[in-house]
């Protein structure tokens, strides 16, 4: 009886919210340094811009990677005016809070990329999604521009990523491999929501050689953008976690991942060379 006394007595005291949040103490983990409630520049930094009519900031990161590959595949294919420089914005050195990237991107995340097309002022974007979206129907490649079942598919996979990838990243993986301590019921709630996607593109890439069907010609920024979390998160690239999720259980998602994954332009991507900004 005494015993049990003990173990209960040596439990931690359950965390109770206060009434009005304030940040009080460091919140550890990795990005314990960087992060806080408040946005907006942290100090004076001047961006380069090169040559090319497109300029890229960012990181080989998983949301930096799907603009990537978009860029590597219409220089695949030669596509005038896609040329583009990319630099790195250091998100461990709080590159991102930076005077001229905060302007590009006030939400101070990578990626950004600002288009120097125009004869008028250039065009900033933030956000992958809204790159992905803006560079695809600029150019008329990989994404359907006609209104229909296609174009509707591929903006709601486009969107779903969008929606779910947080979960993963911010979720999962936070608390999987950034957190100052393991706690299971984090782990667990996030594991099994990364499952349950893992889950969703399996069941339907079983009849889809891509997300948009089964045609080379299906293969878009849909597929960009969720091989770049769950393609390599699927072939074992993400957290090291490929054992503990069980990703072998996931046959169609493999093989799509897989497929993606030998694309030339995939390859050059994942390991894109990034310039410093100083």
């Amino acid at each position: 009886m005494s015993q049990n006394n003990n173990a209960t007595n040596s439990q931690p005291d359950s965390y109770i919210p206060p009434k009005i949040w304030t940040q009080d103490k460091e919140n550890g983990g990795k990005f314990a340094s960087i992060n806080s409630p408040m946005a907006g520049a942290r100090h004076e930094q001047k961006l380069p811009v090169g040559d090319a009519p497109l300029q890229l900031y960012s990181l080989n990161t998983p949301n930096g990677v799907k603009v990537n590959i978009l860029l590597e595949e219409l220089a695949e294919l030669g596509i005038k005016g896609s040329e583009y420089d990319a630099y790195l914005i250091d998100i461990s050195k709080g590159d991102q809070f930076g005077s001229d990237f905060v302007a590009i991107n006030p939400n101070s995340k990578i990626p950004a990329l600002v288009d120097n097309t125009d004869a008028g002022e250039p065009i900033a974007l933030f956000e992958s999604g809204a790159i992905l979206m803006y560079l695809a129907e600029k150019f008329g490649k990989f994404i359907p521009m006609q209104q229909g079942k296609a174009r509707a598919e591929c903006l709601s996979w486009l969107m779903w990523q969008m929606g779910s990838a947080p979960f993963l990243g911010g979720g999962f993986g936070h608390f999987y491999a950034y957190a100052p301590e393991p706690m299971e019921y984090p782990i667990n709630r996030y594991t099994m929501e990364v499952k349950r996607q893992l889950d969703v593109l399996d069941r339907h890439l079983k009849d889809n050689q891509y997300i948009g069907g089964n045609d080379e010609a299906d293969y878009n920024i849909a597929d960009m953008i969720i091989w770049a979390w769950y393609g390599q998160l699927a072939l074992g690239k993400l957290y090291e976690a490929a054992e503990f999720l069980q990703v072998d259980e996931y046959p169609h998602l493999q093989r799509w991942a897989k497929k993606i994954a030998d694309h030339p332009a995939v390859k050059r991507a994942v390991d894109l060379v990034l310039k410093p900004i100083a």
